[in-house]
């Protein structure tokens, strides 16, 4: 009976004004249904290559049918899988760089800063580093004391602020100055005054007072710091953080010591410190010291300054942090691990310290992990040339933008959350500094004739820090492995995706990036760097 009634209402009126409902419903919640968040996005494709693309956008509707079969890369999108978080790209600010737009035409030199910082017209280099005291790229030895003075009384930065005489070596003499009072205070001043400019900075001290240190083999060159001054170096840096917010600087991060390992046979301002030490050091002086200055959070290492311990080679920093991380004492004041590249020629053969960066990661995943120095020998004949082909220098033989394009890509893949070169600016002659140790960088300036030279290294820079933004975070690819490219992928806080592609090899591929459900698909030149720039329209 009861199924006879069923039976029977189904063929009323009133069944088919059920039907007719159901039917409405079941529309309204198709069309209710979230679109993706990604179906309106459209791709621009900027792209550096060795036939002279500098970051030229390219047009994908442009671009010819293959008539040759070509190698077809596919890559796969996971927006959903977000991975470590960035804090940008960038170089350093050092003596040396001040010094070279010291020697150029004021709004020469408001061009070359916009085209550095600026996010719309420039790089928008987002994450910087400097030099507390001299380094290898200043243009003498200095620091913030007079000689002996034990209680800091006459500690200043005025050094970072007094301007040139043009009689600091033998390298800047007899070159005119546009404006002697520039230095490395008002270049970062000017630098942070750029409409959008938004980069952070860790300073790293080279080298104590001789009067502090043992075994130098030079004047603040080699040997280390005696112990009974470690609560004075301490101190000594404390004050360069508040002197610095003094003058208008917050200093982001801090290093306790550049290159702790190299103080044996350097030639440039140095000093040593074992793991033990150093772990010494910022457990018993620095940490404390910075946290009764109101410096840094212990509650929150985020919240203020961070103290990132290290900043040596990748190829052993396992070995170097693992005293401190260790340590609950010690590892309480350490943010986490600055690293550099060094020596460069070594790094495709040991698989761009891969491996390294995944024991870092994995021991120690609460710290953070930034590369704050990478650097090459310049040849002042070929400053352009030099990064597409064979170079040589003291770390080897190597192709240039090749390694610094591996070694990029291979780091953030591998969990590094920014990326440093070392000298942002230097002359067309890798100078000045006291040392006849001539880098390229970024930009090279004649400071005799003004002309200005952005370097292959500045474009491809920018292929990360303009398109990867701070808090960006990597997220999730599926690609096949093909000899000679590399890939990855972030999304930034705006929603828009960056696809970074390198292409080693000498010949055109073919590539396809799916997200959801949309397909990109463009080529890629020989030896060229593409950054996809996903965004809504």
């Amino acid at each position: 009976m009861i199924d006879q009634t069923i039976f029977q209402i189904s063929r009323s009126p009133l069944s088919q004004f059920i039907r007719l409902l159901v039917l409405v419903i079941s529309v309204v919640f198709v069309s209710c249904t979230p679109k993706s968040a990604y179906e309106d996005y459209v791709a621009d494709v900027y792209q550096t290559s060795h036939a002279g693309d500098n970051l030229k956008l390219i047009s994908t509707d442009q671009v010819e049918t293959p008539t040759i079969e070509r190698k077809k890369v596919s890559i796969r999108l996971l927006p959903e899988v977000e991975l470590q978080k960035y804090y940008g790209f960038g170089a350093s600010f050092t003596e040396s760089s001040a010094w070279n737009l010291a020697t150029i035409p004021v709004d020469l030199r408001k061009e070359v800063l916009t085209n550095l910082f600026s996010p719309t017209e420039g790089a928008g280099f987002t994450l910087m580093r400097t030099h507390i005291n001299s380094s290898d790229y200043s243009n003498n030895h200095y620091t913030y004391v007079e000689d002996g003075d034990e209680d800091l009384s006459t500690f200043s930065v005025y050094e970072d602020l007094k301007g040139f005489s043009g009689d600091e070596n033998h390298q800047v003499r007899g070159i005119d100055l546009v404006e002697p009072s520039y230095d490395i205070i008002p270049m970062i001043l000017e630098a942070s005054s750029i409409p959008g400019a938004n980069f952070k900075i860790i300073a790293s001290p080279w080298s104590p007072p001789s009067w502090m240190k043992i075994g130098e083999t030079a004047e603040m060159t080699n040997g280390t710091l005696l112990p009974k001054y470690y609560g004075i170096w301490a101190k000594y840096l404390s004050k360069y953080v508040s002197a610095y917010a003094e003058e208008g600087i917050a200093l982001w991060g801090i290093t306790p010591q550049n290159e702790p390992l190299h103080a044996h046979d350097a030639r440039w301002d140095s000093n040593g410190l074992t793991p033990e030490q150093g772990r010494d050091f910022l457990r018993d002086h620095l940490g404390p010291q910075l946290v009764q200055d109101g410096h840094l959070n212990l509650d929150d290492l985020d919240a203020g300054l961070r103290v990132l311990i290290y900043d040596h080679n990748k190829s052993t920093m396992n070995d170097y942090v693992a005293p401190t991380y260790k340590d609950p004492e010690a590892s309480k004041y350490a943010w986490g691990t600055a690293f550099h590249w060094y020596a460069n020629s070594q790094l495709e053969e040991n698989n761009w310290y891969a491996e390294e960066l995944d024991e870092l990661q994995s021991t120690w995943p609460d710290k953070g992990m930034i590369h704050s120095e990478s650097s090459i020998d310049i040849d002042a004949d070929d400053p352009i040339g030099q990064y597409w082909r064979e170079s040589t220098d003291y770390a080897g033989t190597f192709v240039p933008f090749n390694t610094y394009a591996f070694d990029i890509i291979s780091d953030l893949n591998h969990g590094a959350q920014g990326y440093i070169e070392w000298c942002i600016i230097l002359s067309n002659q890798g100078q000045p500094n006291p040392y006849d140790n001539f880098n390229s960088a970024p930009v090279l300036i004649n400071p005799v004739t003004d002309k200005v030279i952005y370097t292959p290294l500045y474009y491809l820079l920018s292929h990360f820090s303009k398109f990867i933004r701070p808090s960006a975070h990597r997220i999730g690819l599926e690609a096949e492995e093909i000899e000679g490219l590399i890939y990855t992928a972030a999304k930034n806080p705006d929603g828009s995706i960056a696809v970074v592609v390198f292409n080693r090899n000498e010949e055109v591929h073919e590539i396809s990036i799916t997200l959801e459900s949309n397909i990109y698909e463009m080529q890629i030149a020989p030896r060229a760097i593409q950054t996809v720039h996903l965004r809504s329209k």
